[in-house]
């Protein structure tokens, strides 16, 4: 009884507003409802805003390894973030972001990749999926509650692995933890040398 929304992910730079907004138009024209920006760098984020300007669908932040970068994006109109914990680890880091979502009302996706995770948990896509499963919502439920006791619960949840049983588990063991809304999809699909 939830409702689903369509995502997609641009592959263009960010940063190269005029494109960006292209493949935004034709994903919209295809039913897609909210897209994923990759923001690795700060004219990534600063392209926001103008990129905004242009599109009507609710943009989402993909933010990779540096919080100030999400920060920025924020300051820029972003509609969401998607933060990855494998590479975003300092408690700290996620308080600064999640008290300026809060502020702004953003949502955060805490988004949790077997093949990101940090330290012990590194190299998980080797493991077997049961333990996958395991550790990646052992990740995820650590990145929920440092939100959680900064004041914020406006979250969803993604644990991609690259195999679907993996995945599957994974999300059938985080519903058991938590009632966080769900972002569904796989990580690195296919065949892997």
């Amino acid at each position: 009884g939830a409702p689903v929304s369509i995502q997609s992910m641009t592959n263009t730079r960010t940063s190269d507003a005029a494109a960006t907004i292209r493949q935004i138009k034709r994903l919209e024209k295809a039913g897609c409802q909210i897209v994923r920006l990759a923001i690795r760098h700060r004219a990534d984020a600063l392209a926001v805003n103008k990129i905004k300007s242009k599109v009507s669908m609710p943009l989402e932040a993909d933010i990779h390894f540096s919080h100030r970068l999400a920060l920025l994006a924020i300051e820029n109109g972003i509609d969401a973030l998607r933060l990855n914990p494998g590479n975003i680890n300092k408690r700290d880091h996620w308080a600064q972001v999640a008290h300026l979502a809060s502020q702004k009302k953003i949502p955060i996706r805490v988004g949790v990749n077997a093949g990101s995770l940090s330290g012990k948990d590194a190299h998980l896509h080797r493991k077997p999926d049961s333990l996958t499963a395991r550790q990646m919502v052992s990740s995820a439920a650590k990145y929920i509650r440092w939100l959680e006791k900064e004041g914020f619960y406006d979250i969803n949840v993604s644990l991609k692995a690259s195999t679907v049983m993996a995945t599957m588990q994974a999300y059938r063991r985080l519903a058991d933890v938590c009632d966080y809304p769900l972002h569904l999809g796989i990580t690195a699909a296919g065949l892997m040398d």
